[in-house]
């Protein structure tokens, strides 16, 4: 999933965010804005359980049910570049309105495709709403949020996306045990992601437009009374000063380019953010997340019991987010993603002897989908969210939106990578050899965080890159 955060300080000069009528305003904007991350975590997860079927009314084949699935995630690559200039453009209301539009079109036909190659390409669009979605909702969310309550408000679009994954797995599991003979059942899975795009689409006409986002737009009048919504009177007055500052900041912000990689220590932080990025993905978190169903098939379940297993790494997937977002300002950064690799690599490998080593029998799948559960519980609980906190920190305001940019793109890549990749690997290998591929992996990104990542906790942007200037100077 691929978000941009806007740098906090603290306004003393500010009045306090009190309670009022204003708080219920701004928490249905959040309701009805992070639809869009449950639609992203519901079509990135709904191929889970709609693979099987799929497989027998379309013909697909090892090769072209990774395409299937992969194309998305090239979309989603493609829509989180070209999603951040339009919401720049003609606004991020504006832009999360034409998201759930395509949301509904991409689904529609998805559920109606004649054959594979029909459906790679709605998947293709679906893709382009994903990632138009990673970046246009959070950015929404922050800039009409206070900043006394940004941090809170921007992770739950992370939350609503894995709880979007979880209700997937869910509604795939029942869909499946009740008409899982008919070879069209997994148009029914799709077709359920038409509702929150409606839900998104008509709630957003409701909604306001980013304050912020008017205000770059000479829109004064306009961003005060979206303020005076989402704020106490007194305290709308007194951001509109903070709101003019942030749009100044979001201007500097957009002038940094390639010509700035000339620095080394800038060099060295886009080349730690694109790092953290591909081995996120390279844990093979979401060969999870699109296959798991079929990892419980050849791990030994039915196909019945295996899609209701399934839904315990959607679970564990929330729950690991969960804590994570409890324990992520009490522990320091570093730590807990060399904590987070060292969990998943020993997962990885536990998975792998697993299913080597253990003779077949009635408890060997529950096995494999423990050590399955526990690294998606590892992975959501450090690694996933740590991440893109890290990406919304390291870098200087002047290359933060650019980095940010090259970082998630090369994140999507490595994520479609492995979504394509994983089923003709494990075809070709087995369980065992592709998930001590992914141990190795996890021993690169190990020793890549070791010697490359540095420290942010307990510091300001401003420090941290004084810091890094200080270092390399």
């Amino acid at each position: 999933m691929a978000r941009s955060t806007a740098p906090t300080t603290t306004h003393p000069e500010l009045p306090p965010d009190t309670p009022g009528p204003h708080n219920k305003r701004l928490g249905l904007i959040a309701v009805v804005a992070t639809f869009g991350g449950l639609l992203f975590g519901y079509d990135t997860g709904v191929i889970n359980g709609a693979l099987e079927p799929m497989q027998r009314d379309l013909g697909l084949t090892a090769a072209t049910e990774g395409f299937v699935v992969s194309i998305l995630i090239f979309g989603a690559a493609i829509g989180a570049l070209v999603g951040g200039r339009l919401a720049d453009t003609y606004g991020r209301r504006h832009n999360i309105l034409m998201l759930a539009g395509i949301f509904v079109v991409g689904t529609m036909g998805c559920v109606l495709a004649p054959s594979w190659e029909v459906l790679a390409f709605f998947r293709f669009v679906l893709g382009l709403a994903v990632g138009g979605a990673s970046t246009t909702v959070p950015v929404y969310l922050a800039e009409v949020s206070p900043f006394e309550r940004r941090g809170s408000l921007v992770t739950r679009n992370e939350v609503m996306i894995v709880s979007g994954q979880f209700a997937a797995f869910v509604i795939n599991a029942i869909i499946f045990n009740f008409w899982g003979e008919n070879d069209v059942v997994w148009r029914w899975m799709l077709l359920v992601a038409v509702l929150p795009a409606f839900a998104l689409f008509f709630g957003m006409l409701r909604m306001p437009e980013s304050p912020r986002w008017l205000i770059s737009q000479d829109r004064e009048d306009e961003a005060l009374e979206v303020l005076k919504q989402v704020r106490s009177p007194e305290r709308a007055e007194a951001e509109m000063a903070e709101v003019r500052a942030l749009a100044e900041e979001e201007k500097e912000s957009q002038t940094g380019g390639w010509a700035d990689l000339a620095v080394p220590w800038i060099r060295r932080l886009l080349i730690v953010g694109i790092g953290l990025g591909v081995f996120q993905q390279f844990t093979g978190i979401n060969s999870i997340m699109y296959y798991g169903s079929q990892l419980l098939e050849d791990a030994g379940f039915s196909a019945e019991a295996a899609i209701i297993a399934n839904t315990a790494n959607g679970l564990f997937s929330v729950l690991g987010i969960t804590v994570g977002i409890l324990i992520m300002n009490k522990v320091n950064r570093r730590t807990m993603l060399l904590a987070g690799f060292a969990l998943t690599t020993s997962f990885h490998i536990l998975v792998g002897l697993s299913s080597l080593l253990l003779p077949e029998s009635s408890f060997k799948p529950y096995v494999i989908l423990l050590f399955v559960v526990l690294f998606v519980f590892s992975m959501q609980g450090t690694i996933g969210p740590l991440v893109w906190l890290l990406l919304a920190e390291i870098f200087p305001l002047k290359i933060r939106s650019f980095a940010m940019g090259v970082c998630v793109f090369a994140l999507w890549i490595a994520n479609a990578s492995v979504a394509y990749g994983f089923p003709p690997v494990v075809e070709a290998l087995g369980i065992a050899s592709t998930f001590f591929i992914f141990a190795g992996l996890g021993v690169a990104a190990l020793l890549f965080i070791y010697t490359m990542v540095p420290e942010t906790r307990g510091k300001t942007l401003e420090q941290f890159e004084d810091e890094m200037r200080a270092q390399h100077a």
